[in-house]
């Protein structure tokens, strides 16, 4: 059997599903809704099966209903994601490129590349978003970006992924603490010590809690902070110490908190290049990538605890 449905098709029975009723729907995609009725009822015959029930106060999927609505999801999902990826292709070929990056690259690493991207594109317009490495991820995949820099855990299989740098982490205490004598601190140093983490959705945390675990480290109360500057400003009060990657660090340094190296063992963390290779790379995205991956022979500068690697992909 042959359904020979449409976009819009597909879009309307979305818009009833979700608004519950063909009068929100038809206000939301400004159109009668009479005409909203005519197009539903054009579906229905032509799949054949009815997909709404309708009582007085709302209108509901059938059974049928919910398993078309699942398909017309995922098809106009899949055509927005590649309609994204056109229209970020088309807006290099103008002169623009978008990167998502993890916060703590936003502000430290991706500078110095993007001023040096500048100069060699001066008329370039640059877009940096930043979020939680899940949200940068969303943003390749979804295809509103054309690369990511981020760290290199769970990865979609479908993206390409380059090792590009690497940051290693360091002790962060309120200035005065005992510890703050020393040279480098050990993981182990910080047992019984109260803790002032990331929260769990940070990536920084799964780094943090996995040594803590291989060392046999238990620290003392946990205080919990979602950004970089409140964990900064909590260690600095006093409530605990921290540990935390290079990266990070000159985002700390508002708050009155002394930083160590931590070794036994020294822990990297990997900075990823990451894209979708369905998205079409504009020449402005082709010249970003190239400067990221080849940063260090460039000798392009990067922060304290931070060094560039070969580009050879990573693992996902």
């Amino acid at each position: 059997m042959s359904i020979d449905l449409t976009l819009r098709h597909l879009r309307v029975v979305i818009a009833v599903a979700d608004a519950g009723g063909y009068t929100p729907a038809a206000r939301e995609l400004h159109v009668a809704q009479s005409s909203l009725s005519r197009t539903v009822q054009e579906v229905e015959q032509r799949i054949g099966v009815p997909l709404f029930e309708r009582t007085t106060r709302r209108v509901d999927p059938t059974l049928e209903g919910e398993e078309f609505l699942a398909t017309a999801r995922r098809l106009v999902a899949d055509f927005d994601t590649a309609l994204n990826h056109f229209e970020g292709y088309l807006a290099g070929t103008r002169g623009a490129v978008s990167v998502a990056a993890l916060p703590s690259l936003a502000g430290s690493m991706l500078p110095p590349v993007l001023a040096a991207f500048r100069r060699g594109h001066p008329e370039v317009a640059v877009l940096v978003k930043d979020g939680f490495s899940g949200e940068v991820l969303d943003l390749v995949v979804r295809g509103e970006v054309d690369l990511a820099v981020s760290v290199a855990a769970h990865v979609p299989a479908a993206l390409d992924v380059r090792h590009i740098a690497v940051d290693a982490f360091a002790g962060v205490l309120p200035a005065g603490h005992p510890l703050a004598a020393r040279d480098e601190l050990r993981w182990a140093d910080l047992a019984g010590q109260p803790f002032v983490a990331f929260e769990r959705i940070s990536s920084i945390r799964s780094y943090v809690d996995r040594v803590l675990a291989e060392t046999g480290t238990r620290t003392g109360a946990l205080t919990e902070a979602r950004n970089i500057g409140a964990v900064a400003g909590l260690v600095a009060a006093g409530l605990g110490v921290s540990a935390a990657p290079s990266l990070v660090l000159p985002m700390m340094m508002f708050a009155d908190v002394v930083v160590r190296p931590l070794v036994a063992p020294v822990v990297e963390r990997d900075i990823c290049l990451i894209h979708d290779p369905r998205r079409p790379m504009s020449r402005a995205a082709q010249a970003l990538m190239h400067l990221l991956v080849s940063a260090g022979e460039r000798e392009i500068a990067s922060p304290p605890g931070v060094r560039w690697v070969s580009t050879e992909p990573a693992q996902a």
